[in-house]
């Protein structure tokens, strides 16, 4: 009998805290939600925020981190650019590297990942060379899903959304 009274309040205490530890499930998959959710709305501020630098205003352009009214102007002067590394030269110009890099997390000149050479990939901000090799690796890309689901292998879904704002095919 004694055996069974412990074995009573064994299970007692193993329901009471299997309730309490779905509560806390619960609460995380809520946090989940709210987190991606959050990710979600910093993609969406990120593609918003990257401009391309061929069809953006000079009042679009002079809103952008690191740039003043007076290289908004050079900017659309020097439009249309036919590669990222045509606007990144135009950068330098007035721009030290490390300012001309800033600049390019806003605004770029989409990569074509089919036919964009190495230098341009590499100005996407963030590229590393195991991406590089990664980008040209999986060519030709036949759709954005294909990138999706190549690059993803590599980095979470937020980097590959990221990624998304610097190519195009």
């Amino acid at each position: 009998m004694h055996k069974f009274a412990i074995s009573a309040a064994f299970a007692g205490s193993v329901l009471a805290l299997s309730a309490c530890s779905s509560g806390t499930e619960d609460a995380a998959d809520t946090a989940e939600q709210d987190a991606a959710s959050d990710v979600e709305t910093a993609d969406a501020e990120t593609a918003a925020a990257v401009l391309d630098a061929n069809t953006a205003t000079a009042e679009q352009l002079a809103a952008a981190e690191g740039v003043t009214p007076e290289l908004a102007e050079a900017i659309v002067a020097g439009q249309p650019y036919a590669s990222v590394t045509d606007l990144n030269a135009k950068l330098l110009e007035t721009l030290s590297p490390e300012e001309t890099a800033n600049v390019l997390t806003g605004v770029f000149v989409p990569v074509n990942l089919n036919t964009g050479t190495e230098e341009e990939i590499r100005l996407i901000p963030g590229m590393t060379d195991k991406m590089v090799h990664e980008f040209e690796e999986y060519r030709p890309y036949a759709d954005m899903g294909v990138f999706d689901r190549e690059i993803g292998k590599y980095v979470d879904e937020a980097e590959v959304a990221r990624f998304r704002n610097y190519v195009t095919l």
